[in-house]
């Protein structure tokens, strides 16, 4: 059996378990849909206690502002607020002219990012590769800027990258903004980083209706990623817009060797997130399974950084990063 993290599986089970979402008791109206909504989330959301969240009572609330009569856009509004109650960023209600969704995790905190200092610091000579930039700093450290996991990465554009670096020192992952994307790209990436395989984390699945019916927890481990691999310090910036597949890119590096994280906590979103459908046609995104990491801790609401740094205004207006000026002091000083 492949003991990559098999992501595959787990979403077949989690489907599997999810196929009776939809009832035929609810109706195509204003009603309908919030009594579905409220009883997808009440039986296959995974993060209620966590949350602290009083889903009975979120019931009782809501269901106080539906009206027969409320136009889809009021409707909307209303779901919306209620599945917001959560606070999770990868909770979303999809229609065909907007989204309810809840970006608290970051809109709440400091960028501590600035795409003019970005350019700054990348010039007009830097490196394009299926949507990462990449170049060497004056001081002889690498720097690559990882903005999403939305695609694939590849594995030979990442053998250039690593190459293009071989004269560095140490190299700079600035992940900053990355809200995630494919789970397979980030372990893609992280497997370039360890030359063994290792433990790093548990996820489990819910087995049943109930909130706190879940599976036993279950290894995750990051198998070595075939080609080239890197063996000098690695320091992986991060800020509180780093979430989802980016939140377990940082989990996974953690558990590898000559590895540091400088800059903001991480947003989170350790939920594997699932969707199912409304009578209307809308459809809802939630957190299905929860992932920890090797202390069996939940990182869904984000990673704190071993050193803890933020852009400082000063800094800004001197066309610095502060946060990269710290990655690059703290490798010039290893």
């Amino acid at each position: 059996m492949n003991k990559k993290i098999n992501f595959t599986l787990l979403l077949l089970m989690v489907l599997a378990l999810s196929s009776c979402v939809m009832e035929s008791e609810f109706s195509d109206n204003p009603q309908g849909n919030f009594e579905a909504l409220w009883k997808i989330m009440d039986e296959h959301y995974c993060f209620f206690d966590e949350k602290g969240v009083d889903w009975n009572e979120v019931h009782t609330s809501y269901a106080k502002q539906i009206d027969a009569q409320m136009t889809e856009s009021q409707l909307l509004e209303v779901l919306g607020n209620m599945l917001a109650e959560v606070k999770d960023g990868h909770v979303n209600l999809f229609t065909s002219f907007d989204m309810g969704r809840y970006w608290g995790f970051h809109e709440h905190y400091p960028a501590n990012y600035s795409d003019t200092l970005i350019n700054r610091y990348l010039g007009t000579d830097y490196r394009i590769s299926n949507g990462y930039s990449y170049r060497i700093l004056d001081d002889n450290i690498g720097y690559f800027r990882c903005p999403s996991f939305t695609g694939p990465i590849g594995a030979g554009n990442l053998d250039n990258i690593l190459l293009f670096f071989q004269p560095c020192r140490a190299l700079i992952i600035d992940l900053r903004q990355n809200g995630g994307g494919l789970i397979s790209s980030a372990e893609e990436l992280a497997g370039r980083f360890t030359n063994e395989e290792v433990l790093v984390g548990y996820m489990k699945h819910k087995t049943g209706r109930g909130h706190n019916d879940f599976s036993e927890l279950r290894p995750q481990k990051l198998k070595p990623g075939s080609g080239v691999r890197w063996q000098k310090p690695v320091v992986v910036l991060t800020n509180r817009a780093v979430f989802s597949a980016a939140n377990e890119f940082v989990k996974y590096m953690r558990c590898c060797p000559n590895v540091t994280v400088i800059g903001d906590k991480t947003g989170g979103g350790a939920g594997l997130p699932f969707s199912s459908e409304l009578p209307s046609g809308w459809s809802v995104r939630f957190s299905a399974c929860p992932m920890y990491n090797t202390e069996k801790e939940s990182t869904e609401n984000g990673i704190e950084p071993d050193i803890r740094v933020s852009l400082t205004k000063d800094d800004f207006l001197k066309n610095r990063d502060t946060i990269i000026e710290k990655a690059r002091s703290f490798i010039n000083g290893l």
